[in-house]
């Protein structure tokens, strides 16, 4: 059966070949999304070897309780992250971010990130923003994420009912006040006594995470910690 499936694979690959995400070279049949030679030159953070502190974790003291919290590689504008990123949210592919959910999943598991966290949130789009796009890149980052880990997903109990633009060429305040009210809980029950990672694609200021933690945050007895898969803080 496995031969059988690799053949099919083989057979597909050749009369539609597919290409990295990032350098366009043709990926091979055991590569998705991107090449292995752009996977490993991603500008990983290393954040989840001291998840509990940390200068993504930082950007929260003060301003939620926050347990843990990591990105996955450093975001810049007009670079491979970025185009890679671009390419998932207003490019039409989904799988990327399952593909790179499940890559996270599996460096992040070696330090343990995952350990107490009992289920995931991804941070909703608004429902317009979802109808334009398609999809929600973060849902399909946390499938990816959940495939490896087993961790249950709750994209059912937060909503987004405003958004005004990409967070990534704002300034700081203007992040803040941008999405100071921009979610709304919908179902504490599913939340209470749970350890929730909440994921999104890109942090900045971590403004959009602190609006959509403080909503969470109103179940009982929750913990939050979060997860991006880039981080594009240059302050």
């Amino acid at each position: 059966m496995t031969q059988t499936i690799s053949l099919l694979a083989r057979l597909i690959d050749t009369l539609a070949p597919r290409s990295c995400t990032i350098c366009g070279r043709r990926l091979t049949v055991t590569e998705e999304a991107m090449c292995a030679c752009c996977n490993h030159c991603l500008p990983r953070t290393d954040y989840s070897k001291s998840s509990y502190d940390n200068k993504l974790v930082r950007l929260f003291w003060g301003r939620i309780p926050i347990e843990k919290g990591t990105a996955f590689f450093i975001y810049k504008a007009h670079s491979d992250t970025s185009r890679l990123l671009y390419q998932l949210k207003y490019g039409g592919h989904p799988e990327i971010g399952e593909c790179l959910g499940r890559i996270v999943a599996a460096e992040l598991a070696q330090d343990g990130f995952f350990d107490g966290i009992t289920a995931m949130v991804p941070v909703p789009l608004a429902r317009q923003r979802e109808r334009e796009r398609g999809y929600n890149q973060s849902v399909e980052i946390v499938r990816g994420i959940s495939a490896e880990t087993g961790l249950p997903v709750l994209d059912k109990v937060l909503e987004r009912i405003s958004f005004h633009g990409s967070q990534t060429q704002k300034g700081r305040w203007e992040r803040n006040e941008n999405v100071e009210k921009a979610f709304h809980l919908l179902d504490a029950s599913p939340l209470n006594n749970q350890h929730i990672l909440l994921v999104d694609d890109v942090i900045t200021s971590g403004a959009t995470l602190v609006a959509a933690a403080k909503e969470l945050l109103k179940g009982t007895n929750v913990k939050i910690s979060v997860l991006s898969l880039g981080f594009a803080n240059n302050d």
